[in-house]
């Protein structure tokens, strides 16, 4: 197991995390009671040292974040420790190397784990055993300190090793454009305006049903973030949705829908009996999106035949170059703001994606 220092005045150790070319970074959090991420456990590696930080002391940390997120990061499978930290600060780290990203440009696996890496690289078996573990109880169990720890431990030199090898592939450049997408602040953006999309069911609705479910889910949306719940515990899914089609025009009918909780009707019935009537005449203009016809669904395959002829001369995954779900997106919507179309991909495939359209 590391040798690791466990910090608890993180303003303490800002010098020691700055004037690195390269920090290896990864974070342990909990959502499963909250709407945001609960940031538990910072764990840094420098090449001399490893630090697990421990954010949820109170005292301040404001230096520590300024050097923090003014360093280069190399992190594996950056997305959600991205999210959690930008939430927490309210910023985002100046740059990242995303070592899964990497590592998919070199032809390994596109959704490759940091243990998978760690072996394929340096042939060590890690353990994932408290992968289920309270972070945010203290104090942290000295095995879960070094089961922390040791996800840093390889962080820099899988960089340096993947880095090289991309370098004589002259792909370098590609892992880091493809890794700084992921600091696209749209990526981590929470818009109760959108919330309708997450309930999958709603998107065969339509009129005042369609009106309904919009203007419902934007509350629960709206009501989660205020009470930092996830939406489940404040309605499920089947049960919002049930409440749009059947839009009950009172709490007694409100409370006969199955599967509402009682509680619900007592706090909020009136609010949502309101939203349900506001709802009635409102002839919303949204369609259900129609499946692709055959045209589409002809030029899919074209498409997805021409990036895997492209990715076999690469030797690495289609899905790194583009997904079936990217390629269906610009198909069906004609939008074409996707990576396939800038960056690396345009030249390699991208021009030729946009011909067939």
């Amino acid at each position: 197991m590391p040798d690791y220092l466990l910090v608890d005045r993180p303003d303490d150790i800002s010098q020691n995390v700055t004037g690195h070319a390269q920090l290896g970074v990864d974070t342990e959090f909990m959502r499963e009671k909250t709407y945001f991420a609960q940031l538990c456990l910072i764990q840094i590696s420098t090449p001399d040292d490893i630090y697990c930080v421990d954010p949820l002391v109170e005292v301040d940390q404001s230096v520590f974040w300024r050097s923090l997120l003014a360093a280069s990061w190399v992190v594996h499978s950056a997305r959600q420790d991205v999210e959690v930290v930008s939430q927490t600060a309210n910023a985002m780290p100046r740059e990242i190397f995303d070592t899964q990203v990497a590592a998919a440009l070199l032809g390994m696996p596109a959704q490759m784990g940091y243990a998978g890496l760690v072996k394929e690289l340096f042939d060590v078996d890690m353990a994932k055993s408290h992968t289920r573990a309270d972070w945010s109880r203290r104090p942290l169990k000295d095995e879960y300190l070094e089961y922390a720890a040791e996800d840093v431990e390889y962080l820099l030199p899988a960089a340096d090793i993947l880095g090289e090898k991309l370098d004589q592939k002259n792909r370098l450049e590609w892992a880091q454009q493809d890794s700084a997408l992921l600091l696209d602040p749209s990526l981590y953006t929470i818009s109760a305006e959108q919330a309708v999309e997450r309930l999958k069911g709603a998107r065969n609705f339509r009129g005042a049903k369609r009106a309904a479910a919009v203007r419902l889910a934007k509350w629960r949306e709206d009501e989660a973030i205020r009470r930092n719940r996830p939406r489940q515990w404040i309605v499920r899914d089947n049960v919002l949705l049930d409440i749009a089609y059947k839009m009950p025009s009172s709490e007694k009918q409100l409370a006969e829908i199955e599967g509402i909780p009682p509680k619900l009707v007592s706090r909020v019935g009136k609010q949502l009996i309101d939203i349900i009537g506001s709802s009635r005449s409102d002839e919303d203009s949204y369609q259900p999106p129609q499946p692709p016809d055959e045209e589409q669904k002809a030029l899919l395959k074209e498409m997805q035949s021409a990036v895997a002829d492209c990715a076999k001369d690469l030797d690495i995954a289609a899905e790194t170059v583009a997904s079936k779900r990217e390629l269906s997106s610009v198909i069906i919507s004609g939008l074409q703001n996707t990576r396939v179309f800038s960056g690396w991909r345009k030249d390699i495939i991208g021009d030729r994606l946009q011909q067939m359209l």
